[in-house]
């Protein structure tokens, strides 16, 4: 079976493997690329392989990383300062989130879209690839809405 040298540039891949971001956070496992090479992630610890990335294997070939379409929620604000105070809302309950010019992306939670809305904040469904910040102490992740720690996915 090959094993995953190093974390490089997906540019050159010969294959890719789509995962969505839970599955992409990872220490230690087996895996299967879109057309079928198993390969074994084995990293110093664990961390959210990111859209793009490649995966070189023993044997040179590179297999890119591609973020699998999630059911979201698009977080958007009267304004600026409207969305700064969302996304401190959301930061504050420690869920997950994709910050972009002009909007947020996070993981459908109805009691969360409940408290958005009742703070004035336009919130559609969407589905997309889900790229989540990574959070300060964690090293590329931040931790779930349900506060438990994502460090046992080896």
């Amino acid at each position: 079976m090959q094993r995953v040298l190093s974390i490089v540039d997906g540019h050159q891949a010969t294959d890719t493997i789509t995962l969505d971001s839970t599955a992409r956070y990872r220490r230690r496992t087996v895996m299967k690329s879109d057309n079928g090479i198993e390969f074994l992630l084995d990293l110093p610890e664990a961390r959210l392989l990111r859209q793009g990335e490649g995966l070189e294997l023993d044997d040179g070939r590179i297999i890119e990383v591609r973020a699998a379409p999630e059911d979201l929620y698009e977080v958007r604000g009267r304004d600026t300062r409207h969305l700064l105070m969302l996304t401190w809302q959301i930061g504050n309950r420690h869920l997950e989130a994709q910050i972009e010019e002009g909007r947020l992306l996070i993981r459908r939670d109805p009691v969360i879209r409940t408290m958005l809305e009742g703070l004035e904040a336009q919130v559609t469904e969407i589905e997309a690839p889900f790229d989540p910040e990574g959070g300060a102490y964690s090293h590329g992740h931040s931790h779930g809405h349900d506060g438990g720690h994502r460090h046992s996915h080896d």
